[in-house]
């Protein structure tokens, strides 16, 4: 009998023990629990600690409460001037109703994937077919992005999802279309190059002139200055000898020094013999005459 009662004692035991531990719900910083009551959703546990549950009748679901990456397959678009494109990119979203979650995507996360899948195709599709290929490849530095967003808008809602991030990791061309597209762009910068070098030139040339025609202008004035002054310093040292040589008394001495200087003029070369007329003016000098 005490054998019998001691089992009992325990199977008891072990059974409020089992049912204390199925009451329990440990939630993590990093999910929601969804507690269920015969398969539907009763309420939700978002914080983080330790909760209740009714043992037997309900059960627990965990839904993932941190960022979510999801990288999506390349797909071929084309834009509004028909060139075909890759689109390679992912994207980053959470869950911000986890029961509406659970209630439109069964809780899963593949099925929220394949849903996101296709929704962000389709808007990077309407987007980039209403843009040219120039205005995609220039988009890429973060416009694009934005624009497929504000496209998608809140369609996501209705799943209790919310899209934080649309990033492109390539953006590229089909193989065979690579080649002349990469030539046309060669082409059309050197069309925009020789542009700025005639640009160039031209400005060049203009400041060529200009630089000419003040050098000549400078330069003429400097002249006209030059022979201005030439002048005045000549009429200046005519009316000097003028002064100098005006009376009889110093006329003499001018031609004696005159003299002089034409003696010396006349004396060039290896040989310095000098002949001379008796009535010449210098032998005249030298004669004391």
């Amino acid at each position: 009998m005490k054998t019998a009662k001691r089992a009992i004692i325990i199977f008891i035991a072990l059974a409020l023990l089992f049912t204390g531990a199925s009451s329990l719900v440990i939630t993590n910083e990093n999910e929601y629990s969804l507690i269920r009551q015969f398969g539907r959703i009763d309420h939700v546990v978002d914080h983080a600690g330790v909760t209740f549950k009714i043992p037997f009748i309900q059960s627990v679901d965990t839904l993932p409460k941190e960022t979510l990456l999801y990288d999506l397959s390349s797909s071929d678009v084309i834009t509004s001037d028909k060139k075909t494109m890759i689109c390679n990119s992912y994207i980053l979203w959470h869950i911000t109703d986890p029961q509406l979650f659970a209630q439109t995507l069964n809780s899963s996360i593949t099925n929220a994937e394949g849903r996101l899948d296709t929704v962000v195709y389709n808007s990077t599709k309407n987007v980039i077919s209403s843009t040219t290929q120039d205005e995609v490849i220039s988009g890429r530095n973060g416009t694009l992005s934005d624009a497929i967003i504000a496209n998608i808008g809140n369609t996501l809602d209705q799943y209790g999802i919310e899209l934080l991030s649309f990033e492109i990791k390539q953006l590229d061309l089909p193989s065979d279309n690579k080649s002349a597209v990469y030539e046309r762009m060669i082409s059309e910068r050197d069309n925009i190059a020789a542009t700025y070098t005639a640009e160039g030139s031209s400005e060049a040339q203009i400041i060529r002139n200009t630089t000419d025609k003040e050098v000549t202008v400078m330069l003429s004035e400097a002249e006209k200055e030059a022979e201005i002054l030439i002048a005045e310093g000549e009429a200046e040292y005519m009316r000097i000898l003028s002064e100098a040589y005006g009376d009889e008394s110093k006329a003499e001495f001018y031609s004696f020094v005159r003299s002089l200087d034409a003696l010396k003029a006349s004396m060039t070369g290896g040989n310095k013999t000098v002949i001379l007329s008796p009535d010449s003016p210098i032998a005249e000098i030298f004669y004391g005459r």
